[in-house]
């Protein structure tokens, strides 16, 4: 896994929606700062469906991967339009750099 490249996927597939520094501002999604290890739909001020609120897992390797596959078969009734990341690299390469960028 490459965090660096996970990077250039993130500018490329995520950032438009998301920020990852502490105290980043909401966009139309999360601040996504803070998010391994918490659980679904509880990042403070952000307005998540319930869906989101209601999944019930926590953040980590393993739910990221499936979440990044496909988003709404993973989340019914999640407000994220991205479709998704069907590269099993893309994914493993974005959720290292999520680790490293979150904390």
């Amino acid at each position: 896994m490459s965090a660096k490249s996970g990077a250039r996927i993130f500018k490329q597939r995520c950032e438009q929606c998301h920020s990852v520094e502490a105290g980043g501002k909401h966009k139309t999604g999360p601040n996504l700062n803070g998010l391994i290890g918490r659980k679904t739909g509880q990042a403070a001020g952000y307005a998540y469906t319930e869906a989101n609120k209601n999944k019930g897992i926590v953040w980590d390797k393993d739910t990221l991967d499936v979440y990044l596959t496909d988003p709404k078969k993973y989340i019914p009734g999640t407000k994220m339009v991205f479709a998704g990341l069907k590269k099993k690299k893309e994914r493993d390469n974005l959720i290292a750099y999520l680790y490293e960028s979150t904390k």
